[in-house]
């Protein structure tokens, strides 16, 4: 691996210029103020404005105008892009637009809150602050992908007791990656802090930055963090670029959690059922076409095969969603659970309630910048029931073939596995 301050080469540099391009997957301090600004001015409308506005714009029409899909381009946002790749929208009779890339997350909400964008990947704890902070009518229905995040550090780091007085990067403050990160920095003794000035860390503290995942790679390539925590296939291009490690897997931390969700207005829930279960259906059997097919996924992802999809290099998504060595990753610290049998990112789409109960109880003691006394008064199993409506996605698993092809339990219940 690279040292500290060794030149980074050429054709380092036009991989770094690459990922740099797209600032996608992530907030900067500026863009967390935006979206908490558009959510909030969204909360401040009454409610049966809100869904008066979102079921004029749907009507009883279930051709009303085709299929709208945003998302950012990230690994979580595989589904979305192979259903569409792969013809699975139209096979479900749903005339679709090509897939939205967006830039940043605030862009995604507001358009999808706009009525622009039918359907969108969200980040959990992001959908439960659209629900709830904003009191928006959207909801869960089903899973994107399970792990595929990894917490990625400099050469030098090899525990998390390194991190100590140090610069973390992360999304979204509202993102499993922070509550992760969070959750393993409490059990070794150490405070997540976010400082805005030059002051000291002390001797305990972790300091947390919000950073778009491009600007992380370059960043830990030249020192200024000493880690990030994010979605692939960032972690996977600091491997490939040999600038950082990965120190755990969140995958390994917390078994099998969601990270992105697919998340629908209520409304078209409500009136259009049979629209809605179409496309549920598409990216379900996508899930299951990516499990037995991932080499051709990063192919078809990749800025090579021209599908404008990702502007990621072919052989960082293939990294990024086949790569778990257990021998490699057990003898670095960043895989400790081989007997949970996991892949580096899966996709399977049932969202369980005992996640959500879980997210939420976590939520309420990671540290976000904002208003968050919306999460004081939510309860976990409320939460569970009233943010997911799990209708559509239990018929489109049982379409496929039922729970065994996903290797889910009969009984589609789980209890949280959390390290």
């Amino acid at each position: 691996m690279r040292k500290k301050n060794d030149p980074i080469t050429t054709k380092d540099d036009e991989d770094l210029h690459q990922l740099g391009a797209c600032s996608c997957c992530s907030m900067s301090r500026r863009d967390f103020i935006q979206l908490t600004a558009i959510l909030s001015a969204t909360a401040l409308l009454p409610n049966k404005i809100v869904r008066a506005a979102t079921a004029g714009s749907i009507g009883n029409n279930q051709a009303l105008h085709p299929l709208r899909i945003g998302y950012l381009p990230i690994t979580d946002a595989s589904p979305f892009l192979v259903a569409h790749a792969k013809n699975f929208y139209a096979e479900e009779g749903l005339d679709v637009e090509q897939p939205k890339l967006f830039r940043s997350w605030p862009q995604l909400v507001e358009a999808f809150l706009a009525g622009q964008i039918d359907v969108i990947h969200l980040l959990a704890p992001t959908a439960l602050m659209v629900r709830y902070g904003s009191k928006f009518p959207a909801k869960i229905v089903a899973w994107n992908h399970v792990n595929g995040s990894a917490l990625t550090v400099a050469p030098n780091i090899n525990s998390l007791r390194d991190l100590a007085g140090k610069t973390v990067a992360v999304p979204f403050w509202f993102s499993i990656h922070n509550v992760i990160l969070q959750h393993l920095l409490r059990k070794e003794g150490l405070v997540a802090v976010s400082k805005t000035s030059k002051s000291t860390n002390k001797a305990n503290e972790v300091n947390l930055v919000i950073m778009p995942p491009p600007d992380m790679v370059s960043a830990l390539a030249n020192g200024s963090i000493a880690g990030y925590i994010v979605a692939e296939p960032f972690n996977a291009a600091a491997e490939n670029l040999k600038v950082g490690k990965i120190l755990r897997f969140t995958g390994d931390v917390w078994q099998s959690h969601a990270c992105c969700v697919v998340f629908m207005r209520e409304a078209d829930l409500e009136l259009r059922p049979e629209w809605s279960q179409s496309v549920v259906n598409a990216i379900v059997k996508a899930q299951l076409w990516i499990r037995e097919n991932r080499q051709e996924t990063a192919q078809l992802l990749s800025k090579e095969s021209g599908n404008n999809y990702t502007p990621h290099p072919q052989a960082v998504l293939e990294r990024a969603l086949s790569y778990y060595d257990a021998d490699t990753y057990s003898k670095q610290g960043a895989l400790q659970h081989v007997d949970w049998k996991q892949r580096r990112i899966d996709f399977q789409p049932f969202p369980y309630p005992s996640y959500t109960e879980e997210l939420v109880h976590l939520l309420k003691l990671t540290h976000v910048e904002g208003d968050v006394k919306f999460l004081n008064s939510l309860d976990p199993s409320f939460v569970a029931k009233d943010l997911v409506d799990d209708r559509f996605v239990r018929k489109a698993i049982e379409k496929v073939g039922g729970a065994k092809v996903f290797d889910l339990p009969d009984s589609l219940s789980r209890k949280e596995n959390l390290a």
